[in-house]
């Protein structure tokens, strides 16, 4: 009710209230930094929880041991490792997580889509969350992935006859095989007859850059 307060957001999915970051921007003397906590840690981009895609130099095409424990730099792009993603969404007193993935082409259009509940599940790291916010601009591409293991080049988990793993170059909660895939071939520019590499049917229909 705040004439002064230009930033909250309404989530459908969960009815809860959020502050955006540009209030935080604005009157820093407001808010106070909780160590741990992606939302109002000391650096606004997050690197910590924030996995990245940005420019194809680390490899993604790795084994399942690699994902599990986590690669690349935390300066640029890496995995944060589903391991450490369990324990993280599995501790009850940080509350809830969102996944957002924000995406990007080669002529700098960007849209993104967010997950309210997220987590994994130990063992084969099942994706699992709550719902798609209808706000989002990507459209639901994690849609056919939910419930599904993770598969590797070295752990096929998935339902197809082959590994999309090794169809498609990295590693994902594919199902037979997906409609999204976010560790793909990173292609720093759009080459024709290539269909695959980074991957959000629901914005493309065929490869992006994340």
């Amino acid at each position: 009710m705040d004439d002064r307060c230009k930033s909250f957001n309404y989530n459908d999915c969960n009815e809860k209230c959020e502050l955006n970051l540009a209030t935080r921007r604005e009157h820093p003397e407001d808010f106070n930094a909780t160590q741990g906590s992606v939302y109002f840690d000391a650096d606004e981009d997050t690197p910590l929880y924030s996995m990245r895609r940005q420019d194809g130099s680390v490899d993604f095409w790795r084994n399942w041991d690699e994902y599990q424990s986590g690669f690349g730099d935390l300066s640029g792009e890496f995995w944060l490792g589903n391991d450490n993603l369990v324990t993280l969404t599995s501790d009850d007193l940080q509350g809830t997580w969102e996944l957002q993935v924000d995406l990007g082409d080669w002529e700098n259009n960007t849209v993104w889509a967010k997950y309210t509940d997220f987590k994994l599940s130990p063992g084969e790291y099942r994706l699992n969350y709550d719902c798609y916010d209808m706000k989002s601009t990507a459209g639901d591409s994690m849609r056919i992935s939910k419930g599904f293991p993770f598969t590797t080049k070295d752990k096929d988990n998935d339902v197809y006859g082959r590994n999309c793993a090794r169809i498609h170059k990295g590693a994902w909660w594919f199902n037979a095989c997906m409609e999204c895939h976010l560790n793909g071939i990173y292609y720093p520019e759009k080459i024709p007859g290539i269909d695959w590499g980074i991957y959000w049917w629901h914005w493309k229909k065929l490869s992006v850059t994340p």
